[in-house]
Parts: C-alpha cells; sequence; structure tokens
C-alpha cells in the first residue's frame, strides 16, 4: 500500500490509478468526498460510509477504490492514503515521467 508521498512519487515502472480507471460508482464515491472538500475547504482524509439518515455508500465501489489501493475501509468510514488524497485534491499522484500514465 502507498502511504507517503515520497511512495507515491517514487513507484517506478508501476501503473498508477487515475480517475479514467474508474468506475461510476467509484467515481460517484469520489465525487461525494470531492463536495466536501468544496463545503469545507479542507483536505478530505476519509468519509463515512453510512449515516444515521440511512445513506449508503455502495459496497463495490468501496471495494474497488481499495482494490486500487486509494484506501481502505475502517469501522464506517472509508479513509483516503495519499494517493486517494492526491486524486480528490485534483492532482496526479506523482510528479516524475518515469511512471506510467495509462
Amino acid at each position: 500500500m502507498v502511504d507517503t508521498v515520497a511512495d507515491a512519487c517514487c513507484m517506478m515502472e508501476t501503473h498508477v490509478t487515475t480517475p479514467n480507471d474508474l468506475s461510476d460508482k467509484a467515481l460517484a464515491f469520489l465525487a461525494f468526498a470531492a463536495c466536501h472538500r468544496l463545503g469545507s475547504g479542507d483536505a478530505i482524509t476519509s468519509v463515512v460510509t453510512s449515516d444515521a439518515s440511512g445513506h449508503h455508500a455502495d459496497p463495490e465501489a468501496l471495494s474497488e477504490l481499495a482494490d486500487k489501493e486509494l484506501g481502505e475501509l475502517r469501522g464506517d468510514r472509508f479513509v483516503f492514503n495519499v494517493v486517494g488524497q492526491l486524486i480528490l485534491s485534483g492532482h496526479r499522484p506523482y510528479s516524475g515521467a518515469h511512471l506510467k500514465w495509462r
């Protein structure tokens, strides 16, 4: 798992997930998280996956995001790792041409 910016920047010849690699369900979850960022102005590190009003994140979306190593489910929250946070912020998760951007 990628846990630091250094890990994200130094992955040699490794595929890095981009929004183009994600299903509509996973993108919808990222859009939900991004809306919270727009409202608060703060970086989003985690998002609740179910609330008292009965709203629930799609389990397939959460599984896909975890499988693509953008974060992990911890209890009732999906916690984004550095790469997931960079995608949410609109930045590419690396700064070198040595990575394959598919």
